[in-house]
């Protein structure tokens, strides 16, 4: 598969569900692509890049 075939893969796929949430963090509301099963803490965007672990 050459990168053009990547490419317009990703067109092929119906929109995500997106279900909104409170940050555990934070609590700002937020918007996810899964369904939280309220096991562990779901987190915003900005809250998450601070959490994560660095990349080198």
């Amino acid at each position: 598969m050459d990168s053009e075939d990547r490419g317009r893969r990703s067109f092929d796929r119906p929109p995500r569900e997106m279900h909104t949430i409170k940050c555990a963090d934070c609590g700002k509301d937020a918007e996810v692509p899964f369904k939280p099963d309220g096991s562990r803490p779901v987190y915003c965007r900005d809250c998450y890049q601070k959490r994560r672990p660095r990349r080198f």
